[in-house]
């Protein structure tokens, strides 16, 4: 059975192996008022404008029996996890670890940590957390996918060009085969998520592939949904 997938560079093949959707910090911090994102200075409701289509293809994923991970990026209550050099840096009105409309910003278990509602994991849904950019770091993700027999990873989340992106280079250099959904992921600058997309299928598909969520589910249907 050969999963064949619609996408740039060029067709996203998938053989064999079922794929695991990544949704990476679709979380209250960065996507809601009162949080890190809007603290920043940024416009969260650009990100907040994906929710309906990220929860399209975990609602996709969930009704293929596909595998599905989430990751919150957070720290320790006592910030031992988190290096000076990030902590003191962004000259924001709040930093990690500073108490903020929705709690302590950036804290493992603070309100404001959680996933938004709409796409909390249901049971058997793994969810890490991470205390860098790339879902690899100082994480299991890897010894959880390789325990799935995952070659593959369909990614979803925020925001583009700094989590999402960096999880993609560490995937790449560990052997997955990533595709990013486009339309489910999103910056705080239009400009710098185009730039990633960019990036990502140039030069033969370097670091991966992009396809919208519609050809995505496609693809999934088509070959696991019989």
């Amino acid at each position: 059975m050969t999963v064949i997938i619609e996408a740039k560079p060029y067709p996203y093949l998938l053989s064999a192996k079922k794929p695991c959707l990544l949704v990476i910090d679709m979380q209250r911090d960065f996507i809601e008022p009162g949080g890190f994102g809007d603290a920043l200075g940024n416009d969260v409701s650009r990100l907040s404008a994906i929710i309906p289509t990220v929860k399209k293809l975990i609602y996709g994923f969930r009704q293929l029996h596909l595998p599905i991970v989430h990751t919150r990026e957070c720290h320790k209550a006592d910030l031992s996890d988190c290096p000076p050099s990030k902590l003191n840096r962004g000259g924001s009105t709040l930093k990690i670890g500073d108490s903020g409309p929705m709690g302590r910003i950036l804290i493992d278990g603070e309100p404001g940590n959680a996933l938004i509602d709409e796409l909390r994991p249901l049971p058997g849904e793994l969810e890490i957390t991470k205390p860098g950019k790339g879902s690899f770091y100082n994480t299991d993700l890897h010894i959880h996918l390789q325990n799935l027999q995952v070659s593959h990873l369909i990614i979803a989340g925020v925001t583009t060009e700094v989590c999402v992106q960096t999880t993609m280079r560490e995937a790449n250099d560990r052997g997955y085969e990533c595709l990013l959904v486009e339309d489910a992921t999103e910056s705080y600058f239009a400009e710098f998520k185009r730039a990633t997309l960019d990036m990502i299928v140039a030069q033969g598909g370097i670091v991966g592939w992009v396809a919208n969520c519609e050809k995505t589910l496609k693809g999934l249907e088509q070959a696991y949904g019989q």
